[in-house]
């Protein structure tokens, strides 16, 4: 069975549990995904609002105001130099990881490397264009790869790079011709460390040839159900993209085009959500605990990395019996096989009692 057969058959944990015997329970609280749900922010509803009237077709490469916002966002984030020209809109970041290798022209015989714990979309995307995807634990090792993905704050661990680390897989792309692309859509979510850019200029000088960031609004702003998403860095490889994306229709609507440079340039919702996050993190980590699970990394970004020493899918089911839904960790590569991750996305009663429930797992 490929890769891709594998991804697709792991992806609802309902029908995984079912196929075990493993019987969550009439209204278990799923913490297995990282889908928002908390309220749009009405800045984001009235631009939205207002842009309705949009007749005509979109631009590929983003509107002037939209690019402008997003290179603003950076420089309040450390990265004072981006180029508005450096950015291009996407439909959510999932459709860019995915596509990405086929944009950039990658095929049969080319290497897509990524983290070796990872979102399962980096591999599912260099399957997409016939490249091969190398999972690995440390981003300098290969020779060469026709792109590289990093991934701070990483899902599904939380673990958030530094910039010494940072800095030496750039340094190792430059030395080998590799594209660099991070994603940092968790970049906003940084709890006991601070999540960098890798285009802040302590990582790459501010040089940002060679070098693209992917991120989401959907976890910062609840927009999930709005597809947007930007990527931004290297000007000479976005134009490459624009000429692609145009003849492929990849486009993302005017009036979320509006959404998003409305968005991008309003600080306070985003911070009002990270408190949020923060509650519901305190109290469900307190409870994870007490029940015997210890959190490693999780310093950042939307989850909970946990584990008991056991085989995850003995947790996920123990979970499960107490009516909790975890993701195993072996759905983001074989070594997570002793994790659980649990997710922060859920609303405050959810979290509430799915610590009660935690209490008798204990």
């Amino acid at each position: 069975m490929s890769d891709l057969h594998l991804l697709a058959g792991a992806a609802s944990l309902h029908d995984a549990l079912a196929q075990r015997g493993i019987d969550a329970g009439p209204e278990p609280v799923d913490l297995s995904l990282g889908t928002p749900v908390d309220p749009t922010p009405a800045v984001a509803r009235e631009a939205l609002a207002a842009a309705s009237d949009a007749p005509g077709y979109p631009l590929v490469w983003g509107t002037a105001p939209l690019r402008e916002a997003v290179a603003a966002w950076f420089a309040r984030r450390g990265v004072p130099d981006l180029d508005p020209d450096g950015v291009l809109p996407t439909i959510g970041s999932k459709e860019l990881i995915a596509w990405l290798p086929t944009l950039l022209g990658l095929g049969r015989g080319d290497v897509v490397s990524h983290p070796e714990l990872a979102y399962p979309t980096y591999s599912a995307g260099a399957h997409l264009a016939g490249a091969t995807p190398v999972a690995t634990a440390d981003p300098t090792s290969l020779e060469r790869a026709g792109l590289a993905w990093v991934n701070s704050p990483g899902n599904p661990h939380g673990r958030v790079a530094t910039v010494e680390e940072l800095r030496a897989v750039v340094v190792r792309a430059r030395a080998t011709g590799t594209l660099l692309a991070s994603d940092e859509c968790y970049l906003e979510l940084g709890w006991e460390a601070e999540p960098i850019s890798l285009l802040d200029p302590r990582v790459c000088d501010g040089d940002h040839r060679g070098l693209l960031v992917c991120y989401s609004l959907s976890k910062q702003s609840n927009l999930a159900g709005y597809r947007a998403g930007f990527l931004a860095g290297d000007p000479a490889v976005i134009a490459r993209l624009v000429e692609v994306r145009k003849h492929a229709g990849m486009i993302v609507p005017r009036p979320v085009q509006a959404v998003m440079a409305a968005v991008v340039a309003d600080d306070a919702h985003v911070a009002e959500q990270k408190e949020r996050y923060r509650a519901r993190r305190t109290t469900l980590r307190a409870a994870v605990e007490s029940a015997g699970l210890r959190v490693d990394h999780s310093e950042g970004g939307l989850y909970l990395w946990c584990t008991r020493g056991a085989q995850d899918w003995d947790t996920v089911a123990d979970l499960a019996r107490v009516g909790i839904l975890a993701a195993p960790g072996s759905f983001y590569g074989p070594t997570g096989d002793r994790h659980v991750r649990l997710a922060l996305t859920a609303t405050d009663a959810s979290i509430a009692t799915a610590a009660e429930r935690l209490a008798r797992l204990a």
